[in-house]
């Protein structure tokens, strides 16, 4: 495993596993940028974490389950996941609906001097949705 497909993997045991949102900041390098599904790239590892944070408290019982991981040279690692969990606290504005979700999600990050500098991430955010019952 490259040291960018293992930086990949710490980044999601450190969300899923250990919940650690300060530790998953400091993998974050200085110029850090995430895209999600939306195309819109936010600056930052207040961007990151924020991203992590919503979904965990969305799903508390979030999990994961790595189907594929590849890496691209040495600085390019992308992950295949399918993410499952309980929607039990608010995500964005739809309060709590109790549903199970299960939905298949790439993930792409850029390394750069040992952390992440650029993620992507994309997922069927309508599949999402009518999961959980909207749209």
């Amino acid at each position: 495993m490259t040291d960018t497909a293992a930086l990949q993997r710490e980044m999601f045991d450190t969300i899923m596993r250990d919940r650690d949102l300060a530790r998953l900041r400091e993998l974050y390098h200085p110029e850090y940028s995430y895209m999600g599904g939306d195309g819109i790239e936010q600056q930052g590892a207040d961007a990151g974490v924020a991203v992590a944070e919503t979904y965990t408290r969305a799903f508390s019982d979030l999990s994961i389950e790595i189907r594929h991981q590849y890496t691209c040279g040495d600085d390019v690692a992308v992950l295949e996941l399918t993410a499952r969990g309980t929607h039990d606290g608010p995500l964005e504005d739809l309060s709590a609906t109790g549903r199970r979700v299960e939905i298949v999600v790439c993930n792409v990050i850029e390394a750069r001097d040992g952390k992440i500098y650029r993620e992507r991430e994309y997922f069927d955010s309508a599949a999402l949705m009518s999961q959980l019952g909207v749209g």
